[in-house]
């Protein structure tokens, strides 16, 4: 008999010091540490106010966990949108996230009624994810001067094979208000970051994969009215895109969805890749599925979780177990974060193993 996936809750709304934990990521380090990230809102369910940056870390492959540690915080303004990116070469964890002054809303943000504005940064850890260093604003060499709300993720950032440590994100832009993904990079192992590429009107957060044949797919929340997930391609690292089309396949309530690399032929397995989020016009459901052709079909489902479910984020431990950390309850989405750890065998009926 297969076994079904293992289900630990990481964050409950109400407990520690915040009223609600939202925005979960989740990297392996290059010692196979899993980190999960999160951001700790205190006294509200809002995108804006006084928000810390958390991580736990587990070494034993999500068994068990370190007790949640604040790594960035700025009382009482808003420091969130957490998405990490390992870079294999050095072992250093780079973490991009935004801050904003805590009395300034996104829709003030977004009609530039605001005080301040939403601004770019990043820290990192040379230790594993135990300690990391003071975060350093990067906003002028990745945000246009006509963008407002900036979000970097949420989720994950890649490696490229050519070492390119590239970041997906998403903004607001001035006087339109269109909502737009592009993609930050950094060749210089995370000492500087770049603007790359822009996509059209009416994507927002987004993940991106590096394809067996070297180009980029970045997979998109879409307010299209198409209630799928809309996607592009990238034939140069990220500088510029191919016209948006949609996965309609890909089911979604206009929700963040998690995109990553299982495997691939040129490192002697098989091309997977999965994909998770709300299988559904509304948030709920929370689905990992498998695509064994580069995303264009994903024959192979498996439900997580049948109830409310909203954000999540894929990884894969050393040992091969998949992992998935997201939103989820009974009532609504958001009453805590779990991770679910399961097998490539239990996703595919025992049909596939690593």
């Amino acid at each position: 008999m297969l076994q079904p996936p293992e289900q630990t809750t990481l964050f409950r709304a109400g407990e520690g010091d915040y009223h609600t934990y939202r925005i979960p990521a989740a990297v392996v380090t290059t010692q196979g540490t899993l980190l999960a990230f999160c951001e700790g809102r205190r006294d509200n369910p809002d995108d804006a106010g006084d928000i810390d940056l958390l991580v736990r870390r587990s070494t034993d492959g999500g068994r068990s966990w370190s007790p949640a540690q604040v790594v960035a915080t700025d009382r009482p303004h808003t420091v969130g949108n957490p998405c990490p990116v390992v870079d294999r070469e050095t072992g250093t964890i780079w973490l991009l996230l935004t801050h904003n002054l805590g009395h300034d809303t996104e829709a003030q943000i977004l009609a530039q009624t605001s005080e301040g504005t939403r601004t770019v940064w990043v820290t990192h850890s040379t230790d594993d994810g135990r300690t990391w260093a003071p975060r350093v604003e990067i906003t002028a060499a990745v945000k246009a001067p006509d963008w407002t709300w900036y979000a970097t993720g949420p989720g994950v950032g890649i490696q490229l094979r050519s070492g390119r440590l590239v970041v997906p994100c998403n903004h607001g832009v001035a006087v339109t208000g269109a909502w737009r993904s592009h993609v930050i990079y950094s060749d210089d192992h995370g000492a500087t970051w770049q603007l790359g590429g822009v996509l059209e009107e009416r994507t927002n957060e987004c993940q991106v994969v590096e394809l067996a044949d070297g180009r980029l797919l970045l997979n998109m929340r879409s307010y299209h009215g198409e209630h799928c997930r809309a996607i592009a391609t990238s034939a140069d690292g990220g500088h510029t895109w191919s016209a948006v089309s949609f996965d309609r396949a890909l089911v979604e309530p206009v929700c963040q969805a998690s995109l990553l690399r299982l495997s691939e032929e040129r490192t002697g397995g098989r091309n997977r890749l999965l994909f998770a989020n709300p299988a559904s016009t509304e948030r709920e459901r929370m689905t990992v599925r498998l695509s064994y052709d580069e995303g264009q079909t994903w024959p192979v489902a498996g439900l997580l979780h049948a109830g409310p479910s909203a954000y999540s984020c894929l990884a894969v431990l050393r040992d091969g177990t998949l992992a998935c950390l997201y939103e989820r309850g009974q009532q609504h989405p958001y009453e805590e974060i779990a991770l679910a750890r399961f097998s490539l065998a239990w996703l595919t009926g025992g049909t596939d193993r690593l």
